[in-house]
């Protein structure tokens, strides 16, 4: 299956294919497509119409995600809003800077990686699949391989370790992602 990765974010086109490489070939989205503003409420909603406006844009089958960090202290925050936590633009290390002076002194510090990955075909048909890890924020940040929140974020299911302190091997074993893709997988043979 052929479809155009709706991500300009090169570090989630990297783990995409990564993940998909048995299952899918996936093409960068064409070079001369503008942003997609993302103005849905939920992550499901921002996947749909990334996907859906590259998939007209380029007369194909598409592939989009969005991910959100969900911190229970926070209420959710920043969720939906995870990369403009900090405002616009988007800047990663200033999103970690205000997450973890929002964190501050707090003791509970759970939270949730949630990757939704769909699918949108030409003719509007629409795949979707939901991906979750659990884990805790740290005191500070760790670690240099990733992205987004990485640094700050320990998987439940890991070493006590942070993403960014994992291989690439290793975090697409736990991650969010991942599990999204093991989702999106069973579905394929019936999208």
């Amino acid at each position: 299956m052929v479809l155009v990765c709706a991500s300009a974010n090169v570090h989630k086109v990297e783990e995409m294919n990564a993940l998909l490489v048995d299952v899918v070939h996936l093409v960068p989205r064409p070079a001369d497509m503008g942003d997609v503003a993302e103005t849905g409420s939920t992550l499901l909603e921002n996947a749909v119409i990334k996907a859906s406006a590259v998939a007209v844009f380029a007369h194909a089958d598409a592939l989009a995600d969005d991910t959100g960090l969900e911190v229970d202290a926070l209420d959710g925050a920043p969720g939906v809003r995870s990369a403009r936590f900090a405002g616009d633009p988007p800047n990663d290390a200033r999103n970690r800077a205000l997450l973890l002076e929002r964190l501050d002194g707090v003791a509970n510090r759970s939270a949730r990686f949630c990757t939704v990955l769909a699918i949108v075909r030409v003719d509007g048909t629409v795949v979707h699949a939901q991906g979750i890890c659990n884990g805790t924020i740290a005191e500070s940040e760790r670690g240099d391989n990733g992205f987004g929140y990485d640094a700050v974020f320990i998987p439940n299911d890991g070493d006590g370790r942070t993403f960014a302190e994992l291989t690439s091997a290793e975090k697409n074993m736990l991650s969010h992602r991942a599990q999204a893709v093991v989702a999106l997988r069973e579905l394929l043979p019936t999208a």
